[in-house]
């Protein structure tokens, strides 16, 4: 297992370096970040040169990079333009959106394997087509109609919640944006771990389980759930970094100061510090939870060995 682990670090390193490099490439062809300073005028062309010296915009963009991720190993990810340390905008808005995402995947787990282990066992009956059909609603509604939905029905017109969230962003406040941001993708673990029970439910080893006499519930733990929730874990490991990615829209309709309203802003001012740092983070956490979904592999089906 060690040396499993270790030679999996060493394969995320170029990995790392491939996908921050595409970021860095994509970020620096959106348009010339300095004329975005200067607003709807245009620069002085000394002002100009000596805002790209001072953020060494005047370099080629291979050097430009070589010294942006020689800077990232030393905890350095630069400046923004507005002359904010990065890691001070990573400091407050990281926060929020890892709550954020926690609230999100623990519905995702809960009602999401819940509700799959009901429908999987139930294949056929009224409760797995009511399900199928609510799911297949969820998944056809977008994100920003869901949110917009429930933002009018429960914080304006019933006063049930507050339609925006604070700048502390306790986890109550986040309850509901939660729900709202992992609503597609607790619909996508329902029908998986409802199509691996009915597969797994006709599998040799659970009738060989149910012919020796043990109970129900012991059954669909220890022996059908096990195997049936390695498709859900890879497909939650994989939701991590996409759920925090993807908290822009959600963040936006609940005015949440996350992640996704600092890249927002990177992105509208074309703040290429702003950007690129924090997607370096990103990357680090896809790569990290996929390498934890790996692991659990091992501890979900026993047969499972690292060398």
């Amino acid at each position: 297992m060690g040396r499993y682990v270790i030679r999996r670090l060493l394969q995320m390193i170029p990995v790392f370096i491939g996908a921050t490099l595409l970021i860095f490439l994509m970020v620096n062809v959106m348009g010339d970040p300095i004329a975005g300073l200067c607003g709807e005028r245009q620069c002085d062309p000394a002002t100009a040169a000596q805002l790209r010296r001072e953020f060494g915009l005047d370099k080629p963009v291979w050097q430009q990079y070589a010294i942006y991720m020689g800077n990232v190993f030393t905890g350095d990810f630069g400046t923004a333009f507005n002359g904010q340390e990065v890691t001070e905008l990573m400091g407050t808005a990281f926060p929020v959106t890892i709550r954020l995402t926690i609230v999100a995947i623990v519905f995702e787990i809960i009602i999401g394997i819940t509700l799959g282990v009901l429908t999987g066992l139930r294949r056929g009956r009224p409760v797995d087509s009511g399900v199928l059909l609510l799911t297949l609603v969820v998944i056809s509604v977008p994100t920003f109609v869901t949110g917009l939905i429930v933002q009018l029905l429960f914080g304006v017109k019933w006063d049930l919640i507050s339609p925006s969230v604070s700048s502390a962003a306790p986890l109550d406040e986040l309850i509901v944006p939660g729900l709202v941001l992992a609503s597609v993708s607790l619909a996508y673990v329902t029908r998986l771990t409802r199509t691996s029970i009915a597969e797994n439910t006709r599998a040799d080893y659970v009738r060989t389980a149910v012919a020796k006499g043990l109970p129900r519930h012991r059954v669909i733990t220890r022996h059908l759930l096990r195997n049936s929730l390695i498709p859900v874990v890879t497909f939650i490991g994989t939701d991590i970094g996409a759920l925090m990615g993807g908290a822009i829209v959600t963040e936006r309709i609940f005015n949440i100061h996350g992640v996704g309203f600092q890249l927002y802003q990177g992105i509208l001012r074309q703040n290429t510090q702003t950007v690129v740092g924090f997607v370096t983070i990103l990357v680090i956490i896809f790569l990290l939870a996929n390498l934890l979904v790996d692991l659990l592999y091992a501890v979900l089906d026993p047969r499972i060995r690292y060398a």
